[in-house]
């Protein structure tokens, strides 16, 4: 059968390449999610379980009947049906004949006898099945045979958005009723899904997941609907004039659309129960390379990632030739369990702390509670498994942005980020564009801005920094940043957990947050104040917010003293060498509190600049 990304050329080169990164026994379940024609799964159907799914029925039962085609044996029936059907020359003038061939329309996707001959045979099948004279894995292979043979004669590309204007040679040949059997029998029972991936990803058992979903922005359903019509067997009255088309909108798929298909891809990962991924991907496709790796190391062992390069021969005609090269990649990564996933904050914010998320949550202490008292990027609270996160910073227009990843759509913000990317011209390193657009956003009034503006501006700005002046104009300078593969893939993964935790938003002044917040037993702080012996914009006193001096870093200590006598948990990250600078008094407040102090070694800061970085904790570890 011609099916657009058919891996029957390739399945065993894949086929060598999965069989060395997994040991594959006779009950490792193998999930083949997007399993088109049954490639892959066919390919291993004698040595593993197989779980085949697809969006469209034609294709989930076409793979179906092609895994068990060898196991059946038509006992029931008592004759060979392949035999039957090509002793015989009978036709039925059914829907097929009336709605796709010029018997009873003008559409030419087959000729009169082979419609006539291809109703004969589905409603020939239906009866046997209704009848119980055939089980519903003989059902499902005769209709791949079924399938199988009417693409051998029908009057089209490839495809069946559009039928030849002009009869091709084949299709005039009379149909015959074709055995796709390969006598290769499958060594367990088949589960079959015909449903979306991302409603049941996380319901189906497997060891391993092949992922082989659309590169491009081609719907499936519109390309074969004639064949889910035939399997079907739904007759739809309601057609396209032109095309004789069922309606595709059911069958729809947000994998053919751009950004959408990121948005499952990050979903598919964060949930599947697999241990192993596989992903077949092209070159050509929606999704870049980078994006693919940034999403599957977040999610994966990054040493266990490899993406292996498949040239292939590829269709060209006078339009497509001289073009780029054409790579079937296939992607892998050893899955972690989901408790050492890290989520990164789309917010290149100064001292983040995405890179020191494993250290910090070696020594934190579960609570139902955990409040993130200087939230900034929010890196250390979105990886909180508390039921209930608090997030705060004095800084309001930095909590507007981070909340604003949970208030929005996901898709929406990316499409309405990129569109004012593309409205104001913003690329890498022109100043001229960013200057403009920067302007262009703080002319406005305060009740048009919208904060999905200014993140779009943060991108293209000096290493992607919050920078205000004292009216809160935002006033960075221009980098050589932008909004590339890998911070798409931070926001779509940062924007789906957010949307899922218990997050509560506020910008207050810390010393506050007991009003609001109850500070207990129960409750778990962190606390990622602004350095003393480092200066950012965020606490120089000079961008219309709070600084940070001496007396600060006072009312911080005594702060964290008050909560160790109320019993409160607190974890402190802090500053203590810098640039050779030491700050004493935060060794000697350590030391007369007998807290517990870790050491975390020397971080690289965005400037470039190393920093002894620790975290001092109120409680034994």
């Amino acid at each position: 059968m011609r099916y657009l990304g058919n891996k029957d050329s390739i399945s065993d080169f894949i086929k060598d390449i999965m069989c060395q990164k997994v040991s594959f026994q006779k009950n490792t379940i193998l999930f083949d999610a997007f399993c088109g024609t049954g490639s892959m799964s066919n390919a291993f159907k004698d040595i593993c379980k197989i779980v085949i799914n697809d969006n469209l029925h034609c294709s989930s039962t076409y793979a179906h009947g092609r895994l068990i085609a060898a196991n059946c044996n038509f006992e029931g029936l008592g004759f060979d049906p392949f035999t039957f059907f090509n002793s015989n020359s009978n036709t039925l003038n059914g829907y097929f004949f009336n709605t796709y061939s010029p018997g009873g329309s003008s559409r030419m996707y087959l000729s009169e006898y082979n419609a006539g001959r291809t109703d004969y045979f589905r409603e020939t099948i239906e009866e046997w099945y209704i009848k119980q004279k055939i089980n519903l894995n003989e059902y499902h292979y005769l209709l791949a045979c079924l399938i199988e043979s009417v693409s051998f004669v029908s009057n089209t590309a490839g495809v069946y958005g559009a039928f030849l204007k002009k009869w091709d040679e084949r299709a005039l040949k009379p149909i015959q009723f074709l055995n796709l059997s390969d006598d290769i029998q499958s060594v367990n029972e088949i589960d079959v899904y015909t449903n979306k991936l991302e409603d049941i990803i996380g319901d189906v058992d497997c060891d391993v997941l092949y992922l082989d979903p659309p590169y491009t922005q081609n719907q499936y359903g519109t390309q074969y609907h004639l064949l889910e019509t035939l399997i079907l067997n739904d007759k739809p009255e309601s057609v396209s004039k032109v095309t004789g088309s069922r309606s595709t909108r059911e069958m729809r798929s947000d994998w053919s659309k751009i950004y959408k298909v990121h948005i499952l891809f990050d979903k598919i990962l964060a949930e599947t129960k697999a241990e192993h991924i596989f992903l077949s991907y092209n070159n050509d496709g929606d999704m870049s390379k980078e994006f693919i790796e940034s999403t599957m190391k977040r999610y994966g062992y990054e040493d266990t990632f490899e993406c292996i390069t498949i040239p292939y021969k590829k269709y060209e005609n006078w339009k497509s030739a001289n073009k780029k090269e054409h790579y079937e990649y296939l992607f892998y990564i050893k899955k972690k369990p989901i408790n050492e996933v890290i989520y990164e904050s789309p917010l290149n914010y100064i001292g983040s702390k995405a890179k020191l998320i494993p250290d910090i949550h070696k020594h934190l202490i579960d609570k139902p509670v955990f409040v993130d008292v200087f939230g900034g990027g929010f890196n250390v609270g979105i990886n909180s498994s508390s039921n209930t996160i608090y997030y705060n910073d004095i800084n309001f227009i930095v909590k507007d942005i981070v909340e604003s990843f949970r208030k929005y759509d996901t898709y929406d913000y990316i499409t309405y980020v990129k569109k004012f990317i593309d409205k104001h011209q913003l690329e890498k390193g022109n100043k001229e564009t960013y200057i403009a657009a920067r302007n262009y956003y703080n002319s406005l009034p305060d009740n048009k801005k919208d904060i999905r503006m200014l993140y779009a501006i943060i991108l293209y700005s000096y290493q992607q920094q919050i920078r205000f002046n004292s009216k809160y104009g935002f006033n960075n300078t221009a980098g050589v940043r932008w909004f590339n593969d890998c911070i798409l893939s931070k926001l779509i993964s940062f924007s789906r957990v957010i949307k899922e935790k218990n997050v509560i938003f506020s910008s207050l002044d810390y010393i506050n947050l007991g009003d609001s917040i109850p500070f207990d037993n129960n409750t778990f702080l962190y606390l990622d104040p602004p350095y003393k012996l480092t200066t950012g914009s965020y606490n120089d006193g000079k961008r219309g917010f709070k600084g940070w001096d001496d007396s600060l870093e006072d009312e911080l200590f005594n702060f964290i003293d008050d909560m160790t006598k109320k019993g409160v948990s607190c974890m402190l990250s802090y500053v203590l060498e810098h640039k050779g600078a030491k700050n004493t008094a935060l060794e000697d407040w350590i030391n007369k509190n007998n807290y517990t102090y870790i050491p975390l070694g020397n971080i690289i800061g965005i400037s470039g600049q190393p920093r002894k970085e620790i975290l001092v904790l109120n409680y034994a570890i």
